[in-house]
């Protein structure tokens, strides 16, 4: 029976860009918001961005921007990520959203009269990149756990919620609701942490210290605590407290939140729900952390992937079925681009793609490419149990994917690929099509693979819906909505005979991996040019850039990369330039060219190649060219 179901992800605080983990939260939201829709539940994607606090003034600061202006840009950079990575949400808030400040400062109030916020003066250990203070026994070795860096001490008047008077009542509330916070590893951290006395939050900020926030409804001369202000957004894009979706979803609230904020999720929001008079959430769903070579994402040592470039790269499904199948939920993950190129052609290219490949190619050429019918009098014969294992892994599946196991519920789907692969091995289609004799078994058989096809297609769809979308097209279902839907894929022999399928296509190419390779940093030739004039420099910074006339010697495309030519140029000197122009240019083209390049562009690794320049190109909906001299002139003659 459908039911309402409501799904979001923490709201990304706007200090920095999106990179792996950010995307990798959003696409798990997607993806169980999509598999929720298979059993035509009512569904709501709530995604967004937190833009209040002491690290936006400063960061906005290191811009010569406002803060208004640096959150507008970076809030931006999220938004537009997210169609780019096909997420579905529903809604994008923003804490500087007009409603969201009311609906903060109804509720500040609405504690405050309660009684469960009071002023004092505290001095205490404060942690300026977490934006909030800690106790002793939180430190790690006398520093912030999450910086490494010493907390300051400091003494200031502030206003506090009384998270002490709800602590037996939050350990009661998850003792009584085993699955409140998942997986149980997470569940039992919290616990542990409440083991010890709860101090009371510190939820305001003194605007003679920081006024980039909330103000407070009952002293004006405060901002809200950004974690106070941030975790209301939950309600507040509902339209709390009488809008009808938050009468409909609220009820039925999942988060989904990484590691590293375990704490505010499981300890102050259902405390603030309670003091609130606000029904607590149903369940909080915790991830581990993504580790790129084994170490965890760092500006500092150059490690952060950039999702787009990976979905440039690789493409779009591809990205994300890594993402849900090599991480187990709950657990830290490593990733690294041979490990991405391992995945894509042992279990797409090679299972999926292969065994669709081969099955319309059989259907084609024994039958025209029409949907055979099944002959009743074989069916039985040449079943071979693949609509019973074809259940058992929709059941496996479903169980996994609600229980947010993505992996488990990919893996059962790749254990029913497997099996059809071995139906067409122990079937041999190539051998029954010899004789005329076998002729009901061989209809009876390509129909089977037919069906189990279409089922694969439905079950891969929230993971990979264009991909999923691509097969139901080959299938005949071109069009068709609803493929995905569970009831359809449960029900056996969903397949019309007499359709016409379209010609066999490879889903996913093999790639050619030889040897490991580093993750491709951001590039900036990659970047589309439709932006706003950036601000104006003067002629001093301008004559900061190294412009030269270059000679393309020789060109080839980078192994693995889709977008990439690797050149060598002579600019007085011979060096190697990596761009991402192979989609408007063959290598051929550009041999013997004079193009323009920035000489003095800090060198990069890109797919493993250190370039040492960029090419000077524009780029527009036509794709890019390459800006070039109109007469010869000597390599490494500069630009004036």
């Amino acid at each position: 029976m459908a039911s309402p179901f409501y799904i979001t992800t923490p709201i990304y605080y706007v200090n920095a860009r999106p990179h792996l983990g950010h995307a990798y939260t959003t696409i798990a939201a997607d993806v169980v918001r999509r598999f929720h829709a298979m059993s035509s539940d009512q569904t709501y994607f709530l995604t967004g961005t937190d833009e209040h606090g002491d690290k936006i003034v400063r960061a906005a600061k290191k811009e010569g921007r406002t803060p208004r202006q640096y959150v507008d840009r970076i809030s931006g950079l999220f938004r537009n990520l997210w169609p780019e990575l096909n997420i579905s949400n529903d809604n994008f808030i923003r804490t500087t959203d007009p409603a969201h400040m009311a609906v903060v400062e109804t509720i500040l109030q609405r504690i405050y009269d309660a009684g469960d916020i009071y002023f004092s003066e505290y001095e205490g250990l404060y942690c300026f990149g977490c934006e909030r203070f800690y106790t002793e026994r939180e430190l790690v070795d006398g520093c912030c756990p999450d910086h490494q860096t010493p907390p300051e001490t400091i003494k200031e008047s502030n206003y506090f919620f009384k998270m002490s008077r709800y602590q037996q009542w939050l350990i009661d509330h998850i003792n009584a609701n085993p699955d409140f916070i998942r997986p149980e590893r997470y569940r039992n951290e919290v616990l542990a942490f409440l083991r010890e006395p709860l101090d009371d939050l510190c939820i305001s900020r003194p605007k003679s210290r920081i006024k980039w926030g909330i103000t407070l409804p009952f002293d004006h001369d405060y901002v809200t605590y950004v974690w106070f202000d941030a975790l209301l957004n939950y309600v507040s894009a509902l339209g709390y407290p009488d809008g009808e979706l938050y009468q409909t979803y609220w009820p039925v609230a999942q988060h989904i939140v990484a590691k590293d904020i375990l704490k505010p999720h499981g300890i102050y929001w259902p405390i603030m729900l309670k003091a609130a008079g606000i029904p607590v959430y149903r369940h909080l769903n915790v991830h581990g952390y993504w580790n790129v070579d084994q170490s965890k994402m760092s500006k500092s040592i150059g490690n952060v992937v950039e999702p787009l470039e990976m979905k440039n790269v690789y493409g779009l499904d591809a990205f994300r079925f890594f993402l849900m199948r090599d991480m187990a939920f709950g657990l830290d993950s490593n990733f690294n681009e041979e490990a991405l190129v391992q995945r894509i052609n042992a279990d797409l290219a090679n299972d999926l793609g292969n065994l669709f490949s081969r099955v319309l190619s059989m259907a084609h050429k024994y039958f025209g490419g029409v949907v055979p019918e099944p002959d009743p009098d074989v069916e039985k014969e040449m079943d071979l149990g693949l609509e019973a294992n074809s259940r058992a892994a929709i059941e496996a599946y479903t169980a996994s994917m609600e229980a947010f196991a993505f992996h488990k519920g990919l893996a059962a789907v790749w254990g029913f690929i497997t099996h059809m692969n071995k139906y067409v091995d122990v079937t041999a289609p190539w051998v029954l099509a010899k004789n005329k004799a076998t002729r009901k078994q061989l209809e009876t058989v390509i129909y089977n693979l037919l069906e189990g096809l279409r089922i694969i297609s439905g079950l891969i769809y929230p993971v990979m819906p264009d991909t999923a979308a691509n097969m139901q097209k080959h299938l005949g279902f071109a069009g068709d909505d609803d493929f995905y839907r569970m009831e359809r894929l449960a029900s056996w022999r969903g397949m019309a005979p007499g359709v016409q399928l379209r010609k066999s296509v490879s889903l996913f190419p093999r790639i050619d991996l030889d040897k490991s390779r580093q993750p491709l940093p951001e590039s900036s030739e990659s970047q589309k040019m439709d932006k706003p004039i950036k601000p104006e420099i003067s002629i001093d910074d301008f004559a900061k850039v190294d412009l030269r006339v270059a000679t393309v010697v020789s060109a080839e495309a980078v192994p693995r990369a889709r977008k990439l030519l690797q050149l060598e140029v002579d600019l007085g000197d011979k060096r190697t330039i990596v761009s991402g122009i192979a989609g408007s240019y063959s290598p051929e083209e550009l041999v013997g060219k004079q193009v323009i390049v920035v000489a003095n562009l800090k060198p990069v690794k890109l797919m493993g190649v250190l370039s040492r320049g960029m090419l000077i190109a524009a780029t527009d909906d036509a794709g890019v060219t390459v800006a070039t001299l109109d007469k010869p002139v000597a390599p490494g003659t500069a630009l004036s």
